[in-house]
């Protein structure tokens, strides 16, 4: 179920019914813990119905949501997947609590892998949450009960959490998005630390544009989370025209089954295909920094989470988180000290290794287990399925996991467009590229501004606006109020000036969103006679957008009648 397919007609009171018909045909019991009870929901759902009635504006009016159960819903038990550890918040989490406010429907919490630490979905006193279109393979952890309530069409949107790889490697297991923000971006208020500097609220969906506006509600600083964060004043707010996309070398592939391998080479091949720049990097320090993560002592954030809670050995504890959580009471202080250094050195690297590119482009994760592999080796299969993830937390950059082209027996295989933090428009547009959608805008932030000649799209100087990030957004016609006149510039530009209303013509041109700082820095760079005001559109608008000084006008050409830029160069 998604924004767009046929459900989308449905009340939200219809809705409902149909999920818990949904739930009742596919009996996978395991992918919930705590389920609520249909009438409560259809009482929610009345609620959103009388509020749509009353002219409220609800992009979620009516989706369904499966949260996972490390993050507090007020008067659903919190069990974090152990049964000794629940209690009943009195608060929803705060980016939760946004998506109920825009029409958003509580289902239940859902199954993880105990204390969110796995990548396997399977370490959980509840059951292993098994995949949700082949029962003797894993669904992918730890936030497996969100993202297969969402495979199975239960759920419209899957909330999970993401420290090393849990909001992407179920995605890629059940070709779902996965978008896993910028840390911070999405507030941690009300969710259960695992690793408390590196944890992240995740959203899985079947479609992007769904995955997106989700994401987009759960955006913005809490002051109950102070580790949240705003979009800072530079933030990109769309890919390169012509995307440039870095991939690994052949050598740093080696752990990708045969069936990931291929379907990855056919990714890569698809992207160039449609005229993405692919470039070959060398991610052997991004792999060397994800093993930091269990290997190095940031692992002792895990015991500070949960270990003197574990250390009483409670009855359903699972035994292989135990030993996990439990051996991150070893690291030493001085340990620490290193491994952050380390880090902080990877983080520069890694700014360096992806400077003239969009993004880097990675397989999810390395192959799809099955249940028996996991038992016979739970250790080592999940250190495999984190080898491309670990690293993304740590070094402070964004992901967004998208279905890639499948394997070479149709099933389902995820990649990753991994992009520095605060760029993760950038990863969205490429993700939308991927499957040749229209992006979905995450980031609403940004300055219009109109442009009316050299800076169009196609033209020479459109450069300026794509190097700072700028989104196009519509095409534009001014009032009747402008002339435009062909200045003698390099490169020959127009001037568009307003004479008064009835004195000019409807001028076309474009508006591109760009974002504060990037304004800044074009009006900085804007050379004479060229300057910026307010234009006003024949749509009632007023935007900032290209004038020129009048004087610059005399004695040039008047070109008015051609009604814009792009028709007088073709004549």
């Amino acid at each position: 179920m998604s924004i767009g397919s046929a459900l989308e007609s449905l009340t939200p009171t219809a809705r409902v019914e149909s999920a818990y018909e949904r739930i009742g045909a596919v009996d996978r019991p395991e992918v919930w813990i705590t389920l609520r009870a249909k009438d409560d929901v259809l009482a929610d759902a009345a609620n959103v119905e009388r509020r749509l009635a009353a002219g409220e504006h609800l992009p979620l009016a009516g989706l369904l949501v499966a949260v996972k159960d490390n993050v507090d819903v007020a008067g659903l038990p919190t069990t974090a997947a152990c049964p000794e550890f629940a209690f009943t918040p009195q608060a929803t989490a705060a980016a939760v609590t946004r998506l109920t406010e825009h029409g958003a429907l509580i289902l239940g919490k859902t199954n993880l892998d105990q204390f969110a630490t796995g990548l396997v979905g399977t370490r959980s006193p509840y059951g292993a949450v098994r995949c949700a279109w082949d029962e003797t393979l894993i669904s992918g952890g730890s936030s497996s009960g969100s993202a297969v309530a969402v495979a199975l069409g239960i759920a419209d949107i899957g909330i999970g959490t993401d420290t090393a790889g849990s909001g992407r490697v179920p995605a890629a297991f059940h070709g779902l998005y996965g978008l896993k923000l910028t840390l911070g971006i999405i507030p941690v208020h009300g969710v259960l630390p695992a690793c408390v500097d590196y944890d992240a609220l995740t959203v899985f969906a079947t479609d992007l544009a769904t995955a997106t506006t989700a994401a987009a509600v759960m955006s913005g600083p809490d002051t109950r989370d102070p580790r949240s964060r705003t979009w800072p004043s530079d933030v990109r707010l769309a890919a390169s025209p012509t995307p440039r996309v870095a991939v690994p070398r052949p050598e740093d592939l080696t752990d990708l089954s045969p069936s990931y391998l291929a379907a990855f080479n056919e990714t890569v091949t698809g992207l160039e295909a449609d005229g993405v720049d692919v470039q070959t990097v060398d991610i052997s320090g991004l792999l060397d920094a994800a093993r930091l993560l269990y290997d190095g002592a940031v692992v002792a954030q895990r015991y500070a989470a949960m270990g003197e809670f574990l250390e009483s050995d409670p009855a359903g504890a699972d035994p292989t988180v135990s030993a996990i959580v439990l051996g991150a009471k070893a690291p030493t202080g001085y340990q620490l000290v290193r491994d952050l250094d380390a880090l902080t050195h990877a983080k520069a690297a890694a700014t360096a290794l992806l400077a003239d590119v969009d993004a880097l482009l990675l397989p999810t994760t390395t192959e799809h287990p099955s249940l028996a592999a996991v038992q016979d080796d739970p250790i080592g299969v999940n250190r495999r399925l984190g080898t491309f993830t670990n690293f993304c937390n740590l070094l402070d950059m964004a992901a967004v996991a998208a279905p890639g082209r499948a394997t070479p027996d149709g099933h389902p295989f995820g990649v990753m467009f991994v992009v520095p933090a605060f760029h993760d428009q950038v990863a969205i547009d490429l993700a939308a590229g991927l499957a040749g959608l229209p992006a979905p805008q995450l980031i609403s932030a940004g300055i219009e501004l109109a442009v009316f000649g050299a800076h169009l799209r196609g033209q020479p100087l459109n450069a300026q606006l794509s190097d700072l990030g700028a989104r196009y957004v519509e095409d534009i016609v001014t009032t009747n109020a402008y002339r435009l006149y062909a200045l003698d510039t390099v490169p020959p530009k127009p001037g568009l000036v307003r004479r008064g209303d009835g004195l000019g013509a409807s001028i076309v041109g474009e508006i591109f969103r760009i974002s504060p700082a990037g304004l800044g820095v074009f009006l900085a760079a804007l050379p004479a006679p060229m300057a910026l005001t307010s234009i006003e559109l024949s749509d009632g608008r007023t935007v900032v957008g290209f004038s020129c000084t009048h004087d610059a006008v005399d004695g040039a050409a008047d070109i008015t009648g051609y009604g814009g830029w792009v028709a007088y160069t073709r004549s």
